[in-house]
């Protein structure tokens, strides 16, 4: 791969077709949704090794409550054995110094989950050398709902209020907008990500499935992104 100039301060990613590639394949969808963990899991090595400073991976969204039961709890033990300060994962992830952040709707989750969240981010806090974020029970519509009820609980003067301010309130408010994202799977569209912070993103669509996704395929979004014009609307 050729040296990029312009490599993605802040990568995001929606990963998609963990349950198609699952189906194409004859396997169940606990099997697709446990090998995308494996990718979640080299996807912050190859971003390491590209230069990536902030990595945000969109792990389980508000609509994805609505899925059965059964496919919720399997996912919801799956967050809970990546977190679990004991896991393999989370001790590399710890030592190479990347910090852990996870937003969305904490409060819908378990409390087991909370405090493996709670633990991890505790653990990782002062990390330096890079940021990772897992959006969990994450909408943009929920979360712009939320920033307003915070900003009307806060009584802030609607002459206070610019985007700066609405940013603060936001989950997201320590992190910069993304400057590239990227969706595997086919689809063509945000289904909810980031939606105020992706007004200025550049988006990047892979057709292959999230289990299946490569540093290949990594390198050539970034190829991609390395030839684009950033104009901000200017």
């Amino acid at each position: 791969m050729k040296q990029n100039k312009n490599i993605p301060h802040h990568l995001a990613i929606i990963m998609d077709g963990n349950r198609r590639w699952a189906k194409e394949k004859g396997l169940s969808a606990f099997e697709g949704h446990r090998q995308g963990l494996k990718i979640i899991e080299r996807i912050g090595k190859w971003c390491i090794k590209q230069g990536v400073k902030i990595l945000t991976l969109y792990a389980f969204s508000t609509e994805n409550w609505n899925r059965s039961r059964v496919e919720v709890d399997m996912l919801m033990k799956l967050f809970s054995r990546a977190l679990n300060l004991r896991n393999s994962y989370m001790k590399n992830l710890h030592k190479n110094g990347i910090k852990l952040c996870v937003f969305g709707q904490k409060e819908r989750l378990s409390k087991k989950l909370q405090k493996l969240i709670t633990k991890a981010e505790e653990l990782t806090k002062n990390n330096k050398k890079g940021i990772l974020n897992l959006a969990i029970s994450y909408g943009g519509r929920a979360e712009i709902l939320e920033a307003v009820k915070k900003i009307i609980k806060k009584k802030i003067s609607p002459k206070e209020i610019d985007e700066k301010c609405f940013e603060e309130n936001l989950w997201t408010a320590e992190i910069p907008a993304p400057d590239l994202i990227i969706r595997t799977g086919g689809e063509m569209r945000l289904s909810g990500f980031l939606l105020w912070q992706a007004a200025y993103t550049e988006f990047y669509f892979c057709k292959r499935y999230w289990p299946a996704f490569t540093e290949k395929d990594l390198n050539q979004a970034l190829e991609e992104y390395d030839k684009r014009k950033r104009r901000f609307g200017k």
